[in-house]
C-alpha cells in the first residue's frame, strides 16, 4: 500500500516533469503568429464572433492610423455614460432597467419596466428547504464555488433543465438573475455562522425593493441601509453587468453554450471563470494590496514613499511578489476605463458619507502615480490607466460588504450579460466553438515497455 510520503514524493517528481517538459518556447508564439491569450501586445484581439449586446472602444482611426482614445462602453448602442446619467438624474435604481435593455435590445417604457421588475420580484424565490438542504449543508469560504454548486443543484428542481429553446432559457435566466443575490448572501451567512461562529441571518427579500436594496437588506442584521449606499451599489451593478463578448467569463458562456448544454451548466462554467484573480477576483487583490501598502508606508500622504512602494510592487519586492499593481491596466482599454471614470465621482460621495475621504485621496494618488511608475519601469505597448476593479473593492468595503462577497457581487451583475450572450449564441450560431491549436511537439517512435 502507498503511504502519504510516497504519494507526495511522486507528486513532486511528476510536477517537475510537467514544469520542464511541457514548457513551450515563447519565441514560437511569434514565429507561428499566435496571439497569447488571443490578444497581441497592443491589445488587439482575435475576432471570435459577432455581437449586438455591447461594444468597447479603446482606439480610433485618424488619417488611416489607429490611435488610442478615451475608453467608451456601449450597451445595445447606448453609451454607458448616458445610461448612468439618466438613472442618476431621475434618482431611480437602474439595475432592472438596464437588465431589460441588455436582454431585449432597447430601453423599456414605464409599463414594460414595471412588468419586468414585477417578474424579477416574482422569480425571487427558492425551492422549499433549498437554503437548509443545499446552501447551509457544506459552508465554505469560497463563495463562488458555493454559488456554482447551488446553481447546479437548482437544475434538479427544474423539469425542463435541459430544454434549450429560447423561451425556456429566458425563463431560467430571469430566475437565476433574481435568485443570485439570495444564493450569494445566504452562502456567506452560512459560512460566517458555521465556520466563524458568527450569528446567522436569513432574511427574506422584498418584492417591492430593487436588486441593490435587496442585497443590502439580506446582508445586514437590521436590514437597514441609506439611499446613498443603495444607489452606489446599484451603480456598481450597472457598471459590471456587461463588457463585450471577449472577456473571459462571457467567452466561456459562448463556448459552453455552443456545445448545446443546459443553462445551469453554462452559468456554473462562467462563475468558475469569473472567480479567477485575473478576472472577477481582481478587486479583492486591490483591497489586499492597499492593506499591505498601509503597513509598509509610514506617511500615506507622502507621494515619494507611496511611489517607492509602487516600484517595489513592480520589482516583486512587496505584497504577493507577482510584479503587479492591481487595478491598473486593462486588456482592451489604454487611456481610460469609462467604468472607473464614472465610478470615481460616486466613490468620493460615499467616502465623504462614510468618513473615509483620506482613503479616497490615497486611491486617487495611486491612480495618478501608478501609470507613471509603470511607464518608467516597464516597456508598455499601450497606455495604462485605472480599471473598474481599482475602485469597486473600495466601494464594497465602505458598504460593509465582506471580502468573500466581492466577486459574487460581480457575478450578480454579470449574469445579466451572460444571459444576453447565451441567448444570442443560441439564436445565431448553432455551431460548436472549436478553435485550432498548432502542435509544436516532436514525433517519437514507439518503444516496447522493456526497451524504455
Amino acid at each position: 500500500m502507498m503511504n502519504q510520503k510516497e504519494f507526495m514524493k511522486n507528486l513532486e517528481e511528476w510536477s517537475d516533469i510537467c514544469l520542464n517538459d511541457e514548457r513551450i518556447d515563447l519565441e514560437a508564439y511569434d514565429r507561428f503568429e499566435v496571439k497569447r491569450g488571443l490578444r497581441d501586445k497592443s491589445g488587439d484581439g482575435v475576432v471570435a464572433g459577432l455581437t449586438k449586446v455591447s461594444k468597447i472602444l479603446s482606439n480610433k482611426t485618424v488619417n488611416g492610423e489607429k490611435v488610442p482614445c478615451e475608453g467608451q462602453l456601449f450597451y445595445r448602442g447606448y453609451d454607458i455614460h448616458d445610461l448612468v446619467s439618466g438613472v442618476v438624474r431621475e434618482g431611480r435604481y437602474g439595475f432592472e432597467e438596464i437588465a431589460y435593455l441588455l436582454l431585449f435590445g432597447d430601453l423599456p417604457d414605464e409599463s414594460q419596466l414595471e412588468r419586468f421588475t414585477k417578474t424579477l420580484g416574482y422569480s425571487r424565490t427558492l425551492p422549499t428547504n433549498f437554503v437548509r438542504d443545499v446552501v447551509m449543508k457544506a459552508p465554505s469560504q469560497d463563495m463562488m464555488s458555493c454559488l456554482a454548486r447551488s446553481i447546479l443543484t437548482l437544475s434538479s428542481y427544474d423539469d425542463k433543465a435541459s430544454d434549450i429553446s429560447v423561451p425556456n432559457v429566458l425563463r431560467q435566466s430571469l430566475m437565476l438573475i433574481s435568485v443570485m443575490p439570495m444564493l450569494a448572501v445566504y452562502g456567506y451567512h452560512s459560512f460566517n455562522h458555521y465556520e466563524r461562529g458568527g450569528s446567522m441571518y436569513i432574511h427574506r427579500p422584498d418584492e417591492k425593493l430593487s436588486t441593490a436594496e435587496n442585497i443590502l437588506r439580506l446582508l445586514r442584521p437590521d436590514m437597514k441601509y441609506s439611499k446613498v449606499e443603495a444607489h452606489v451599489l446599484d451603480l456598481a451593478l450597472i457598471l459590471h453587468m456587461e463588457h463585450g463578448g471577449g472577456n473571459n467569463s462571457t467567452f466561456t458562456t459562448h463556448v459552453v453554450t455552443s456545445s448545446g448544454t443546459d443553462t445551469y451548466s453554462v452559468v456554473a462554467a462562467a462563475l468558475a471563470s469569473l472567480k479567477g484573480p485575473k478576472h472577477g477576483g481582481a478587486n479583492i487583490k486591490v483591497v489586499e494590496m492597499m492593506e499591505d501598502l498601509r503597513k509598509e508606508v509610514q506617511d500615506l500622504k507622502d507621494e515619494e514613499e507611496v511611489e517607492k512602494y509602487l516600484r517595489k510592487l513592480l520589482h516583486k519586492e512587496a505584497f504577493d511578489r507577482k510584479g503587479l499593481i492591481y487595478g491598473m491596466g486593462h486588456a482592451v482599454y489604454s487611456k481610460s476605463d469609462p467604468r472607473a471614470e464614472i465610478f470615481k465621482g460616486f466613490v468620493k460621495q460615499l467616502s465623504e458619507e462614510k468618513g473615509r475621504l483620506d482613503d479616497f485621496n490615497l486611491y486617487s494618488m495611486i491612480e495618478r502615480l501608478a501609470p507613471e511608475v509603470i511607464a518608467d519601469e516597464r516597456k508598455i505597448y499601450k497606455g495604462v490607466s485605472a480599471n473598474v476593479d481599482f475602485y469597486s473593492g473600495f466601494v464594497y468595503s465602505m458598504l460593509d460588504i465582506p471580502n468573500e462577497l466581492f466577486t459574487p457581487i460581480f457575478a450578480i451583475a454579470r449574469i445579466v450579460g451572460w444571459s444576453a450572450h447565451r441567448i444570442e449564441e443560441l439564436i445565431n450560431m448553432d455551431k460548436i466553438i472549436r478553435p485550432a491549436y498548432i502542435s509544436v511537439m516532436q514525433e517519437e517512435e514507439y518503444k516496447a515497455l522493456e526497451d524504455r
